[in-house]
């Protein structure tokens, strides 16, 4: 049994972000290092440490209407905390924060009552299902989910790919295209597990990120009752989750570039006389990563911005972060040499890590094509 604190004081009121940080990290740097490779090599879920975050408040300050503040911060950075140990951990933790983000940016007052203060506290855990969403809505892929209008609510059938944080007794958000009168619109709404015509299937062995219960998901005509719908229609939703469903993403790359930066500077005195004739040194990658998180830091205070000239830092803020992880994680692996290419050797393992940070929706490519449609 993990031993942790609660997410309050005592008196209904959340801990301050600072103190959740330090405490997320403690716990990370207590728990994750010892299943790490587990994670890794064997798909091990860290269920017990997710909801352990949960009660130290790590998935509860970014929720508008949940704390005073709309504190995406705190969320990016006990995600970062967890993530210099295990990206698989922190990506989890992302997919938490975004499930939440959904319900309390939302109106839907019943889903804030009931499930969002359990996705809160980690005492409910979630996955976003918006990878094929996210990709439609800017013109790379069909919308797989369809609709139908029934009585109080949808009909919902088809297949997602892959959709992360799942489990029998988990939530996810998803959308859904509706036909109606000749022309269609797009709904959003959050699903139950183990919702009836809900069926999940392990259908792939990933490269990394292995241990994030990422699963095919198939809707055989899911009754989604009005009751679970997050906005009909979702576009002008879409705009405001937008922002926060993507600088959430940063907390992976912040911790990841941390520990390879702590990989690069243990080579430096059995590898240094050598080291230091390979072209990228510690020093930069550390100064791109601190102005990374001032940018994020700036951006994330005002989430909800429907400014263009925003939303494209935005876009921008997020291309950087990946093609960061991937520069961090290639630099760290050249100064470990043989030694980080082992197997079980960190080095490897975050190289592996950092692809996913760049293919992640919405992914490299992705990114520079809104960017792209953009300047037209």
């Amino acid at each position: 049994m993990l031993d942790v604190q609660s997410v309050s004081k005592g008196d209904g009121t959340m801990l301050p972000g600072a103190e959740v940080v330090e405490a997320v990290r403690a716990l990370a740097a207590r728990e994750l290092p010892p299943l790490v490779n587990t994670i890794d090599v064997d798909g091990y879920y860290p269920e017990a440490q997710m909801r352990a975050f949960g009660r130290l408040g790590a998935y509860a300050h970014h929720l508008p209407g949940m704390s005073p503040n709309v504190d995406l911060m705190t969320a990016i950075n006990t995600m970062a905390a967890a993530g210099e140990h295990c990206l698989s951990t922190s990506f989890c933790m992302w997919c938490q924060d975004a499930l939440g983000w959904y319900i309390y940016a939302s109106d839907n007052q019943h889903l804030r009552t009931s499930v969002g203060p359990q996705i809160a506290t980690g005492a409910a855990l979630g996955g976003t299902a918006l990878s094929n969403p996210m990709k439609s809505l800017f013109g790379i892929e069909p919308m797989r989910l369809k609709g139908r209008r029934g009585d109080g609510g949808y009909v919902v059938k088809g297949l997602l790919p892959y959709v992360s944080n799942l489990g029998a007794d988990h939530y996810f958000g998803a959308i859904f295209e509706v036909e109606d009168g000749g022309s269609t619109r797009n709904v959003m709404a959050v699903i139950p597990c183990n919702a009836e015509g809900v069926s999940l299937a392990d259908n792939a062995k990933f490269t990394a990120l292995d241990g994030t219960r990422t699963f095919a998901v198939q809707m055989r005509d899911v009754v989604v009752p009005d009751a679970w719908v997050l906005a009909d229609p979702v576009d002008p939703f879409i705009k405001r989750i937008r922002a926060g469903f993507i600088l959430l993403q940063a907390g992976m790359a912040f911790g990841l570039i941390r520990d390879c930066l702590r990989l690069i500077q243990q080579t430096k005195g059995p590898l240094g006389h050598v080291n230091k004739y390979l072209d990228v040194q510690p020093e930069p990658i550390a100064e791109q990563l601190e102005a990374m998180e001032v940018e994020v830091a700036r951006l994330a205070a005002t989430p909800f911005e429907d400014d263009l000239g925003y939303w494209r830092a935005v876009i921008e803020a997020r291309l950087a972060a990946g093609d960061a992880s991937v520069a961090a994680a290639h630099a760290a692996m050249l100064h470990c040499g043989a030694r980080g290419y082992v197997a079980g050797a960190a080095a490897q393992r975050r190289l592996r890590e950092a692809y996913f940070v760049a293919i992640v929706t919405p992914a490299t490519k992705q990114l520079r094509k809104m960017l792209a449609d953009m300047a037209h």
